[in-house]
């Protein structure tokens, strides 16, 4: 027994020295996979091509530039609604929307269901209708729809598939008006969808006791 595994012991080292460069073939197997290492390796090769992919991403220019052009503070500058304003947002959508005050308070409501981005595309719209330079319209037009209507945005909007398909046959050459289909959609959702339940939110609520407050003191300090 002895005698054999001394035998079989000569037989390997006799094999590994035919190898070129007196090299182990399987050390030569584990070399060659090492410099071809993929881009699921554990060893993290500097030469490996995932890195370099991975740095031309962090290089590619982002978004966040284009995006800042269509956001709008958190609140519009305007007087404080007084309470006979604040009465009349009950008595119809258009009431809320006709006044800062009134689009400030229904931002912020919006903002707690997670659908600012209704309104935030609505004043785009009324923003891009007021641009006089066909240039700057078209610029604009491109930024609102990559933050509002393409299925690529975090804040796109919800629209119907034929508003969708008029607006992406006019993306060749976009104009100022290139969205009032959509603008009157979201508009009419926010009316039916979001209006009622504003109405009866803390948001409103609030606002309309303590604008009631202040007014019976004023009357009764007259």
């Amino acid at each position: 027994m002895g005698s054999e595994c001394m035998e079989m012991r000569k037989r390997q080292t006799l094999a590994s020295q035919d190898a070129p460069g007196g090299a182990p073939v399987a050390q030569a197997g584990a070399e060659s996979r090492g410099s071809n290492a993929c881009c699921f390796c554990w060893c993290c090769c500097c030469s490996c091509s995932c890195l370099t992919v991975r740095n031309q991403e962090e290089h590619r220019p982002t978004r966040a530039t284009r995006e800042l052009r269509t956001n709008f503070p958190a609140c519009e500058e305007s007087p404080a609604p007084t309470l006979e304003e604040v009465s009349a947002w009950a008595q119809s959508f258009d009431n809320v929307m006709a006044a800062p005050a009134g689009r400030n308070a229904f931002r912020a409501f919006l903002r707690t269901e997670f659908s600012e981005e209704n309104m935030l595309f609505w004043m785009a719209c009324e923003e891009l209708k007021k641009e006089a330079s066909p240039r700057a319209a078209e610029e604009r037009a491109r930024v609102i729809y990559e933050d509002y209507i393409s299925i690529l945005s975090p804040r796109e909007v919800s629209l119907d598939s034929r508003v969708r398909e008029i607006i992406n046959s006019n993306m060749g050459q976009p104009s100022a008006h290139i969205f009032d289909d959509a603008q009157l959609q979201i508009y009419t959702l926010m009316l039916r969808d979001s209006y009622p339940r504003f109405m009866n939110s803390a948001v409103y609520k609030d606002l309309l006791q303590s604008l009631a407050e202040k007014s019976a003191e004023k009357s009764a300090e007259a």
